[in-house]
């Protein structure tokens, strides 16, 4: 019921948002925006792995938006056949038989409504979206329209649909809103990354809109200056390698 017929493997641990006790960061500010990054090196590795891959990750919080700007970075120590990063996106619904929303959307399937979600069911029984090399969708937007007269949606976008390996909007006492990036063969030294905007919007549309405005992207990258204010500037990888 909680992980479905989706058989997974470590490659590397701690679980960093429950084990990894310390990250480092740093703070940058720039004209219009503050950004934070953090970055934690893997102590653990399975299966005669090597430990040491590290993550890092950067949230840039632009002025006088509902929404910011995120990527997630792994540079690999290992050679894996299909390495994933796993992330929750937008971030687990907490609800009592939908008290507090009213629907669900996946650009890749549709609106949902909260009553679809009362009953607990396995990630792979419904609302479970597996890569297809051969038909990426246009857009990959995953919100949930929070309950309320004019209440907005909370939505987390990855901008590039390519980077999105497999995700699932299931129910095991909360939605669960697991998404993993990745799912290609890396080499040791080999970087991965995806990147997202997440944030409130009023409508379908104006998530759709903001989207198409950074659609493809693929990281962020802080761009320090001496003596004057930072910078950043998106990135994008070669196909297949993001």
């Amino acid at each position: 019921m909680l992980h479905g017929n989706l058989p997974k493997r470590y490659v590397e641990l701690p679980q960093i948002c429950t084990g990894a006790k310390k990250i480092e960061a740093a703070i940058f500010r720039g004209e219009d925006f503050v950004a934070v990054k953090l970055s934690f090196r893997y102590t653990t590795a399975t299966y005669g792995r090597k430990a040491g891959s590290l993550w890092e990750q950067l949230l840039v919080f632009p002025r006088g938006r509902r929404y910011f700007f995120a990527s997630d970075r792994i540079t690999s120590a290992n050679d894996v056949e299909r390495l994933i990063l796993r992330i929750d996106m937008p971030g687990h619904l907490k609800h009592q038989k939908g008290d507090t929303f009213t629907k669900i959307y996946l650009s890749y399937e549709g609106e949902i409504p909260a009553s679809d979600f009362v009953e607990d069911f396995p990630p792979d029984a419904k609302h479970f979206y597996h890569r297809n090399e051969e038909k990426i969708p246009s857009r990959f937007i995953r919100a949930y329209k929070i309950r309320g007269e004019d209440s907005p949606y909370l939505a987390g976008m990855t901008l590039n649909p390519a980077s999105v390996y497999e995700a699932w909007c299931h129910q095991r006492g909360y939605v669960c809103f697991i998404q993993e990036i990745g799912g290609r063969k890396v080499s040791e030294g080999e970087v991965f990354a995806a990147a997202y905007i997440i944030g409130f919007f009023d409508s379908i549309q104006e998530m759709q809109e903001v989207y198409d405005k950074y659609r493809g992207w693929d990281a962020i990258e802080i761009v320090p200056r001496k003596g004057q204010k930072a910078t950043f500037r998106w990135i994008r990888f070669p196909p297949g390698k993001q």
